[in-house]
């Protein structure tokens, strides 16, 4: 990750409310209520300027086939409810749109009680 895909999250970031900047498994990380809704992956498949977020499967696959030259998983991520996407080639709209996305999936998650995850 370049410092400039940092700064340029960090203050896309932090224009939503609540947000934390910290760390996960030591790199940086943007969090809602303690839970990392994006982050800059550290793993030998993800490609430089990477940028970790979550979201459902659903729409990780739709920005995938809409814009798999942003968009992307690895292996590793094929299970997890995120996607990997290029910041170096995304306007700040786009940026500012994937991080909101990221967000509402935490926040939405955070919200469902806990009766209801053990169903599930």
């Amino acid at each position: 990750m370049t410092a400039d895909s940092l700064a340029r999250v960090r203050a896309l970031a932090r224009e939503l409310p609540g947000v934390e900047e910290g760390t996960t498994f030591g790199y940086p990380a943007f969090k809602v209520g303690g839970k990392a809704f994006a982050w800059f992956p550290k793993k030998k498949e993800v490609e430089p300027d990477s940028l970790g977020v979550r979201m459902s499967i659903v729409e990780r696959d739709y920005r995938i086939a809409a814009s798999p030259a942003i968009f992307y998983v690895t292996p590793h991520y094929k299970d997890y409810t995120s996607v990997l996407a290029r910041v170096t080639r995304m306007s700040d709209a786009a940026l500012r749109e994937l991080l909101q996305s990221g967000y509402e999936f935490m926040v939405v998650a955070s919200k469902r009680s806990p009766a209801r995850r053990k169903r599930r």
